[in-house]
């Protein structure tokens, strides 16, 4: 559930978990494995950090040694000594999250970079890799500062900011700057390739014969038995289970399957606010794993552990270890997106059939044939690792190999929807479960949504639970209750308005003054998917909502959307920003929907401000940067 926002989450834990030996010295650690290439990566989905292990494996290519480095790991003030490293050089993937902000683990980098003025970077070669969206806001803007930044200090940019767009082809963005990067490294450095194009492994396999299955992971993120025993707080290392209260299809026909979960988390002590992200960990359809196990021969619960072969690196296990290969592959490894060009490129070694070994090669070239070939086999195709597998009989990996390749799964983000002052143990989920057709004819299904759909309240007699853990936003109701506040959510974009309208129902029972309620929702047919329905008439009659507006797109020869009836009440909105000062909140669908409510605004504060496009564009974003304007989108 895309766009989120960032704030350092609590780590009181992280002191607990960490081995006291842990080395904080980056320098230090690189001085001792004879590394001279360090990668940093600033990742919230997994995908930054994917990049960074690929340039530091590429570093081995060219007779170089690099370290990936999560820089929450690591104290950052020792930026400037890397010129005590010979032919050293720092690479920084950078992912922007939510409203231009940097990713959880390198919001101390961040400040760090901010904060130290008086920093000389002059010994420090750089370069940066960003990763973002063009559907967002701020593109990239982590990655632009950070490149930015470091060259205000000082440092030497040795190869130009690559800019890569997960709206268009993150992938195809990665290779095409790469494949022109280390050129520029061998040249900058005076080294030759090796023209080693072989496969490397990182890990090895161990199998475990007889060991004890207490001492093998079953699916927990962190610790082990975790899940057994659980011990607050609660977080992204350590999740909490919680017992789902309540499942229910929120709507009435059509032939999407919109629903409305409960998690309880009594006792937990963990708190929200209306606006929070609630995180949590899927796992895969045991159909799709019981089928990879089969085409590829082998036995799923097999006890394995693989091993990082460089014994220095923080990163001892791809995945927590020992585990069985179904665990593996049902809790911790992504098995439904189509896979990334380095995982082809490094399985087309196992392809009997030389054209099959040459397609997989090519498709993760810099070719514009390959390039083509990836994007509509792959890309278009939706094809995910069993589909490659199934329309490639001559392809047969190890097991362990692929293990070692795909990449993790991840937790995935739901905008809550429910107010703490009202369900302080309960956390309320909307969304709707993904389904589709692909190309190829198969049916994907999104994985969290269709296992969430099955999480019934009680399964076999057991609580059905969900590892779960918050994540803190900046989407927040005003300060004061008296502001006026318009809401825009269409389809499961009302999440977090839900919670909102409660609050405010809350304040008003609580006799606080509270300023008017607006809401804009939006959806296909009013009599199948108008969810929450019942919920908003009631706000609406004991005037919690003082205006509920829904546009019903198809129920009309032309379609109606939530920014034809903003434009439609002009003057109402208007006069609530103009002069009464309210705050704007836009929730859902990042790509059309926010962009042409920002559009409809600045139109109406083009006509009715008498404002010039450009002076309208600025009063609208000055909204943005002031805190009155704040979106929560995905895309």
């Amino acid at each position: 559930m895309g766009c989120v926002f960032s704030l350092p989450e609590d780590r009181r834990d992280a002191a607990e978990r960490a081995p006291t030996t842990r080395e904080t010295s980056f320098i230090e650690k690189m001085k001792k494995t004879g590394k001279n290439i360090i990668v940093f990566y600033g990742s919230q989905t997994g995908t930054a950090e994917e990049f960074a292990n690929r340039l530091s494996k590429d570093a081995q290519r060219y007779g170089m040694k690099g370290m990936a480095a999560d820089p929450e790991e690591y104290d950052m003030g020792e930026m400037a000594r890397l010129s005590e490293i010979e032919n050293s050089l720092a690479i920084f993937c950078m992912a922007t999250y939510g409203e231009g902000d940097p990713t959880d683990n390198a919001q101390d980098m961040y400040d760090w970079l901010q904060e130290n003025d008086d920093e000389d970077l002059s010994g420090l070669n750089y370069t940066v890799f960003a990763l973002g969206n063009k559907t967002y806001e701020h593109y990239n803007a982590m990655g632009k500062y950070v490149d930015k930044r470091l060259e205000e200090l000082g440092a030497k940019r040795i190869f130009d900011l690559g800019l890569g767009d997960d709206d268009g082809n993150l992938e195809e963005d990665f290779i095409s700057w790469r494949e022109q990067f280390w050129p520029a490294v061998c040249e900058h450095f005076g080294v030759e390739a090796l023209g080693d194009d072989s496969s490397i492994r990182q890990y090895e396999l161990k199998e475990h014969t007889d060991i004890n299955m207490n001492k093998v992971y079953s699916g927990e993120i962190g610790r082990l038995k975790s899940f057994e025993v659980q011990k607050p707080p609660f977080d992204s290392k350590n999740p909490f289970l919680a017992p789902v209260t309540l499942n229910r299809k929120l709507n009435k026909g059509g032939d999407r399957h919109l629903m409305h979960l409960e998690l309880d988390i009594t006792g937990s002590k963990i708190r929200y606010e209306s606006g929070d992200h609630v995180a949590v960990f899927p796992t895969n359809d045991s159909a799709l794993v019981n089928k990879l196990g089969q085409i590829l021969g082998v036995d799923l619960d097999v006890v394995i552990s693989l091993n990082n072969l460089d014994e220095e690196s923080n990163k001892k296990h791809p995945f927590p270890c020992p585990t069985t290969y179904r665990t593996a592959l049902t809790h911790y490894l992504d098995i439904t997106h189509p896979p990334r060009t380095n995982v082809l490129y490094e399985l087309a070694q196992y392809a009997s059939d030389p054209k099959d070994q040459e397609n997989m090669r090519k498709m993760a070239s810099s070719s514009p044939e390959g390039k083509a070939l990836y994007q509509s086999w792959v890309l278009e195709a939706s094809r995910n690792i069993l589909a490659i597998l199934e329309d490639m009989p001559s392809l047969k990996p190890p097991v362990d190999h692929l293990c070692e390749l795909l990449p993790r799964l991840q937790a995935r983000y739901y905008s809550i929807a429910s107010s703490s002052k009202v369900h302080p143990n309960s956390i309320h989920i909307c969304a709707v479960v993904v389904e589709y057709q692909t190309k190829t004819g198969r049916t994907n299904k999104g994985v969290a949504t269709n296992w969430l759909k099955n999480k019934l309240v009680t399964d076999n007699g057991h609580k059905s639970t969900v590892p779960m853990y918050i994540r803190k936003s900046q989407f927040r109701l005003p300060f004061k209750a008296t502001n006026p506040v318009i809401m825009v959510g269409p389809g499961t974009g009302i999440a977090p308005f839900m919670g909102f309208i409660q609050e405010r129902g809350w304040l008003k029972e609580q006799g606080k003054e509270v300023g008017e309620t607006v809401m804009y929702f939006g959806c296909r047919h009013k009599n199948e998917d108008y969810i929450y329905q019942e919920e908003l008439e009631e706000a609406e009659k004991n005037q919690v909502l003082t205006q509920l507006n829904v546009a019903f797109s198809r129920d009309q020869e032309q379609k109606v959307y939530v920014q034809h009836i903003l434009k439609k009440n002009k003057e109402n909105i208007w006069k609530l920003i103009h002069s009464e000062n309210a705050h704007i909140y836009v929730c859902g669908d990042a790509r059309n929907m926010a962009k042409d409510v920002q559009t409809a605004l600045y139109e109406i504060a083009e006509e009715l401000g008498s404002m010039t496009r450009t002076q309208a564009t600025d009063y609208i974003k000055k909204l943005m940067t002031k805190g009155r304007y704040s979106q929560d989108v995905w895309s």
